[in-house]
C-alpha cells in the first residue's frame, strides 16, 4: 500500500512539473532575424508571426534566433510592436510609449502590430537587447552578446536601450523556480 502511495505521489509531481513546464515553454516566443540581400534591409520576427515559405517567398534569408520573448502580457512586460515604412522598406520593433503613433506615421511607418512582449526589468537569464540605427531610418535589434563588430562594421551606430530578452528557453522554467 505504501508503495503504491509513493508511486502515485511521484506521477502526480511529475505530472505536475510536465504541465507546468509545457505551460511555460506555451508561453514563449523564439524572435529570430532575418536579412533581404535585395534591400539589405533586417527585420526582426517572432516565431509564427509569418509562416517561413512566406519570409523565404518575399527573399527574407540568413534567419538567426536572437532571444526568446514572452508570447503574452504580464507583469513588468511591455509590448513589442512592429513598423513598416514602404517609401524607405525598412522594418523597426519599437517597445510601447517608446514613439507616439503619430510621431511613427509621420516618419511613413504602417501596419503597426504586436511581435511580442518583453521585460524592462533586469532578470535571471535575461539579455539586454539593443536597436543600432544605421544613416536615419535602417534598424536592426541586436542582443547583447549578437555580432556587433560585424554590425558597427557596416556602418550601424547610434545603440540604444530597448529591452530584456530571455537568453536561453530551455532554463526558463529553472530560474522562474528560484
Amino acid at each position: 500500500m505504501k508503495k503504491t502511495f509513493s508511486l502515485l505521489t511521484i506521477a502526480l509531481v511529475s505530472l505536475l512539473r510536465t504541465t507546468t513546464a509545457q505551460a511555460q515553454s506555451d508561453e514563449l516566443v523564439k524572435v529570430y532575424r532575418w536579412y533581404n540581400t535585395d534591400d539589405k534591409e533586417y527585420v526582426t520576427v517572432a516565431e509564427g508571426e509569418y509562416q517561413e515559405g512566406q519570409m523565404l517567398h518575399w527573399k527574407w534569408t540568413d534567419k538567426e534566433h536572437i532571444f526568446t520573448a514572452y508570447r503574452n502580457p504580464g507583469e513588468s512586460r511591455v509590448a513589442v510592436y512592429g513598423w513598416y515604412n514602404p517609401h524607405t522598406k525598412d522594418h523597426v520593433s519599437i517597445i510601447e510609449d517608446e514613439f507616439s503613433d503619430n510621431a511613427m506615421m509621420k516618419l511613413g511607418y504602417e501596419g503597426k502590430h504586436v511581435q511580442f512582449y518583453a521585460s524592462l526589468k533586469r532578470g535571471n537569464n535575461y539579455i539586454p537587447v539593443y536597436r543600432w540605427l544605421r544613416g536615419d531610418h535602417d534598424w536592426v535589434t541586436i542582443p547583447e552578446e549578437g555580432k556587433t563588430d560585424a554590425y558597427f562594421k557596416k556602418g550601424y551606430g547610434r545603440k540604444t536601450f530597448q529591452f530584456y530578452g530571455i537568453q536561453r528557453a530551455a532554463d526558463v522554467f529553472i530560474y522562474n523556480q528560484l
